[in-house]
């Protein structure tokens, strides 16, 4: 009996190899500095420090200080420091958590959703890849993105 021979690497309609895991996971690497260093820019533009930017994005609703030092993953003093100098500059307030008053939730305010909104518009306008995608593969991108990090 002859053994069976291994397949060759699968290749794309170009013929060339399909880019290993390792690969693709550096261009990920490399996408997400990308966007961070662009990220923290803008925020920059407005005097905010990366993680005081990404706090206010992360803030789409109302968060308990834990969820966001889980979010950021940083220790939640270091959250309650953030928060301290954004609320500081009227961009977020604390508030009672009406369903258990031991949490505070950290919102927006009106200034805090405005400079959010502005740092995403200008975020997008640089980021035409993604407005250039049609609905299939937007779809297909994100259910790949799903799948290679999960939850």
């Amino acid at each position: 009996m002859t053994p069976t021979a291994t397949p060759p690497a699968a290749s794309s309609a170009t013929g060339a190899a399909a880019p290993t895991p390792v690969e693709l996971m550096d261009q990920v690497a490399a996408a997400a500095a990308a966007y961070y260093r662009h990220f923290a820019a803008l925020a920059a533009e407005r005097g905010l420090t990366l993680m005081q930017g990404k706090t206010l994005s992360l803030l789409r609703e109302p968060r308990p200080m834990r969820t966001l030092a889980d979010l950021l993953a940083c220790d939640a003093s270091n959250v309650t420091g953030i928060v301290d100098r954004l609320e500081a500059r009227e961009l977020v307030r604390r508030e009672v958590d009406p369903a258990d008053r031991r949490i505070k939730n950290v919102l927006l305010t009106e200034e805090g959703e405005r400079t959010v909104r502005q740092i995403r518009v200008e975020l997008m306008s640089s980021l035409t890849g993604l407005a250039q995608l049609d609905e299939a593969d937007r779809h297909a991108f994100q259910r790949l993105l799903g799948r290679v990090f999960p939850g």
